[in-house]
């Protein structure tokens, strides 16, 4: 397949080619630990932000693996001979995997980059020649279909998705397929779509060369190749949120003004999701002069789901503008063009009234709850990957604080969470602390304050005793009324459990 000016891609019906070359790579220790001890950490890290001298450097050798790193990673032709003792070369060059380059060398038609699976897999992410990554680097080509592989958003999605094993699973704009890979694990049926035909090409290579089950791949923008009768138990989508001045770049740009394209695929995340199931997605949103960005957020959420909404980062437009512009390599250009496109991202930002853009996790899921419950946040913090746990158990304990009133609260058994430390915060010397901190040490690291009552409960809970029972022991060892402390507690308690320091024992 050729899109426009990019090379035609390996044939995507040749899955005894994708093992006989699977094997191959696996055999040579072309792996993501294999890549590691070769290259050593600096030069494996340097080749993730797209720099090449180190691992060039560290590959001027003819082991297996090394002719496996410059043939594939760094793109380079490799002496016909040398590529012949470690792979299945008559099958790779007639299926497309390899194109004959000069007399007696052979060069790769696509980037083919080792990833580590979850429990040790070992996948392979399949893309278009210098798009590995992205980022302040630049992409390898200026193409409107060219196809990146995994980037910081791909695996921060990875990442935060819940992986309960599932019927049916959706990913919208598949790009590499590295969401439906990850899908392929603990899903039975997994549909993957994109606008770009190439995309699904080269999803079908990603999963065939992983040695996953084939997706269902449907060409289509956003929801429009699914049926209207067809649900799913998860749907993820790293979308083309970039909100720019036009649709230059299929991976990125969505075609739709402002942050149209992430509203959308949002608000019709709903109809789509079976009871229960989760729909999460990495998105940008406008700051616009005059309007709240969290009310915004909320107007997006479909009826009958709950939302967790986290704002990661934001930007001014400039900064914004500058990254994208970078992204896309255009810094290394025409001056005056590079300026021409400056312009024009600032007046689009202008016209919409926006002031900055904000970047984060959208997560849904679908309740039959008579009253959703919408979280919307800003947590620039560092986290502690891979989330989807926690996500799953922060709309658990939603689901537990949504049934039990504070009677019932009370009469519930509570356990601290391990790795949650206690913080006091005060003047050296001082008698007393000014203020008391709770702070956990994994999952979203959050850290709040909390009262000398709300650090008493949260230190004896273990399990044991109801939380009632705790407060009338509190209030009798520092001289309180046990009914007034049993009717202002309750809010604390809430709040320690929503946020993830205190679990529900039952």
């Amino acid at each position: 397949m050729s899109i426009s000016g990019l090379p035609a891609l390996p044939a995507s019906d040749r899955p005894d080619v994708a093992t006989r070359l699977r094997d191959a790579l696996l055999g040579a220790s072309f792996t993501a630990d294999g890549l590691l001890d070769l290259l050593g950490a600096p030069a494996y890290a340097a080749l993730a932000r797209s720099e090449t001298v180190p691992a060039l450097r560290a590959t001027r050798g003819d082991t297996p693996l090394e002719v496996l790193v410059r043939l594939f990673l760094l793109q380079q032709p490799v002496p016909h001979a040398r590529v012949e003792a470690v792979l299945p070369l008559d099958a790779c060059l007639e299926s497309g995997w390899l194109v004959p380059a000069g007399a007696d060398e052979v060069a790769a038609t696509v980037d083919v980059r080792p990833y580590g699976g979850p429990d040790g897999e070992d996948w392979f992410i399949v893309s278009d020649l210098g798009c590995a990554v992205g980022g302040a680097g630049g992409i390898g080509s200026r193409e409107e279909g060219v196809v990146l592989g995994v980037g910081g958003a791909s695996t921060t999605l990875a990442g935060i998705t819940v992986r309960t094993p599932v019927s049916s699973a959706l990913d919208l704009g598949t790009g590499s397929g590295i969401q439906a890979l990850h899908a392929s694990r603990h899903a039975t049926r997994v549909t993957a779509t994109d606008l770009n035909p190439r995309a699904l090409h080269i999803t079908a290579l990603t999963l065939a060369l992983s040695g996953a089950p084939a997706a269902d791949l449907r060409e289509g923008s956003l929801y429009e190749p699914v049926r209207d009768d067809e649900t799913y138990d998860l749907i993820v989508s790293n979308p083309p949120f970039v909100i720019s001045p036009g649709a230059r770049l299929t991976y990125r740009d969505g075609g739709m003004g402002g942050d149209d394209l992430c509203r959308s695929l949002v608000q019709g995340a709903g109809d789509r999701l079976n009871e229960g199931g989760f729909a999460q997605f990495l998105a940008n949103w406008q700051h616009v002069e005059g309007e709240d960005w969290q009310d915004r957020l909320r107007s997006w959420v479909p009826r009958g789901c709950d939302a967790w909404i986290v704002q990661r980062e934001t930007q001014d437009v400039t900064q914004y503008a500058e990254l994208w512009l970078r992204d896309a390599g255009d810094h290394r250009g025409d001056p005056a063009e590079y300026q021409a496109r400056y312009d024009a991202w600032l007046d689009e930002f202008e016209a919409r009234k926006v002031k900055a853009v904000g970047f984060g996790w959208i997560t849904l899921r679908r309740t039959g709850a008579a009253v959703p419950s919408i979280t919307v946040e800003e947590w620039p913090h560092s986290v502690e990957q891979p989330l989807g746990e926690a996500v799953r158990t922060h709309f658990d304990r939603l689901d537990y604080l949504r049934s039990h009133d504070d009677a019932a609260l009370l009469e519930g058994h509570f356990r601290l969470v391990t790795e949650v430390v206690q913080e006091q915060v005060g003047l050296p010397g001082a008698e007393d602390p000014d203020h008391v901190v709770l702070r956990q040490h994994r999952g979203m690291r959050r850290a709040t304050k909390v009262d000398t009552v709300g650090a008493g409960f949260a230190g004896v809970c273990d399990g044991s005793l109801s939380a009632g029972r705790i407060l009338d022991a509190i209030a009798q060892l520092v001289g309180e009324d046990p009914v007034l402390l049993r009717d202002r507690t309750p809010a604390q308690i809430r709040l320690l459990v929503e946020q993830g320091f205190l679990e529900p024992v039952e």
